[in-house]
């Protein structure tokens, strides 16, 4: 079986869960036998990690685009005359500060451009380039031997419709999230946009829980037997001798590592850890993470007088995000809307006791984590001390989530995903 894979980041090179989810779910395929390509937006250099699967770089193919293909194009994409600054997190108050800007992206710019490099990133030309990589897409598709195509989140949907219709192979699209959870009611049209024709498009959909799956059912008007639940995994490694772990601090640390959006619902966080340090001072609360309710949580936490119990890290990855993890007695996700939810699988990884909210796909695989509604801050603060309060408690979470990861493996996602493409190329051949 060989899969044509589009994302649109890959480790290290990441900003959330996606590139990490993307990097399992290969891993996981390569583990079954599946060849797989997967086409970044951007690769300037190798990339270490990727031995299982073989990377190609859109900014390195030169596809030319003449008069007919201009015309075909401007028949089939009805997004182009689009703002040009979106991108996947974007917020709504970010997202009227960039209406005003009043930028827009025409089809002679995007032709004029398609052969320059592709920045692969969250930019503010995103659009424009997501419109380009699809053009990219259909070239690949033409010269790459695959046997379905795989698209991972909005940003690629473009890229899996044209690698569709120059090959004529089954498609899949991937969703990760939605962009319901990013922006709740507030929703960015543009971008649902793209996801509603990438699901019409696809010939089957993989979600990553039930909770999105439902959240497709309804808000996009799919039939429900066109998805696919397939649950995110972790990687198991732990490097606690490269770490040179040394805790300075006597106090217990409390966990939140995440995107500082609505979406992960860090204003809780803090309104709970007000609560708790009224009770007691022999914890530390940490926030690690950058969004743009940053600045709002630096206030709410000085308005609430927290600042000598209060931490704030700023973004963080790979060693120093594993350090965090380690040192921490208690990681909490109090997501307001979360498809799935990696990081606090990753926690457990590293013995930690977890809180998440019930409103995350990961809750549906964790049968015996601590689970809250999101919105009840007095429930998570009452959760917090009682964890940091039992060690006896804590230790029996940490044993109950250690016996839980054996059965969370990204082994087991390839199989569901292999499952689903051996079901349509069986269709193809009936």
């Amino acid at each position: 079986m060989r899969a044509l894979m589009f994302g649109w980041e890959f480790p290290p090179h990441i900003s959330g869960g996606l590139g990490t989810a993307c990097q399992g779910i290969t891993r996981g395929l390569a583990a079954q036998g599946v060849d797989v390509t997967f086409v970044l937006p951007r690769l300037d250099a190798e990339i270490g990690g990727a031995d299982h699967l073989r990377l190609m770089g859109a900014n390195r193919v030169r596809a030319r685009v003449g008069v007919r293909e201009i015309v075909e194009l401007r028949e089939r994409i009805r997004v182009l005359e689009v703002l040009s600054p979106l991108r996947p997190y974007l917020t709504d108050r970010e997202y009227r500060s960039l209406l005003e800007r009043d930028q827009h992206l025409t089809l002679e710019a995007l032709v004029a451009e398609v052969n320059n490099d592709f920045s692969g990133g969250y930019g503010t030309n995103l659009m424009e380039e997501v419109l380009r990589y699809s053009i990219v897409a259909a070239y690949i598709a033409d010269v790459e031997p695959h046997d379905v195509i795989h698209a991972h989140d909005w940003m690629t949907y473009p890229a899996g419709i044209e690698a569709k219709r120059v090959s004529g192979r089954p498609l899949v699209v991937h969703a990760h999230a939605l962009e319901f959870d990013r922006s709740g009611e507030h929703v960015n049209q543009t971008v649902y946009d793209v996801e509603r024709a990438g699901f019409e498009a696809a010939d089957r959909i993989i979600a990553v829980s039930s909770f999105t799956k439902d959240t497709i059912v309804a808000r996009y008007g799919i039939p429900p037997e066109k998805v696919r639940v397939v649950h995110n995994a972790v990687s198991k490694e732990r490097r606690f001798g490269e770490l040179r772990l040394t805790r300075a601090l006597k106090e217990k640390i409390v966990l939140f590592l995440g995107r500082v959006t609505f979406q992960k619902g860090p204003d809780y966080f803090v309104e709970a850890a007000a609560k708790v340090l009224a009770n007691r001072r022999d914890v530390r609360f940490v926030m690690a993470g950058s969004g743009d309710m940053f600045p709002r949580m630096v206030e709410r936490m000085a308005e609430l007088r927290l600042e000598d119990r209060f931490h704030f890290t700023g973004f963080l990855r790979g060693a120093d995000v594993e350090r965090l993890y380690a040192m921490s007695d208690l990681y909490v996700m109090p997501s307001v809307s979360e498809p799935f939810g990696i990081t606090p699988l990753e926690a457990m990884v590293y013995n930690v006791p977890i809180i998440v909210s019930k409103q995350s796909g990961v809750a549906e695989v964790l049968d015996s984590a601590v689970k809250i509604d999101f919105w009840d801050v007095d429930r998570l603060a009452d959760r917090i001390e009682e964890i940091i309060s039992d060690p006896a408690l804590a230790h029996e979470l940490a044993e109950r989530g250690a016996e839980t990861l054996k059965n969370i493996k990204w082994e087991i996602a390839g199989e569901r995903v292999l499952a689903v493409y051996r079901e349509l190329v069986e269709e193809v051949h009936r």
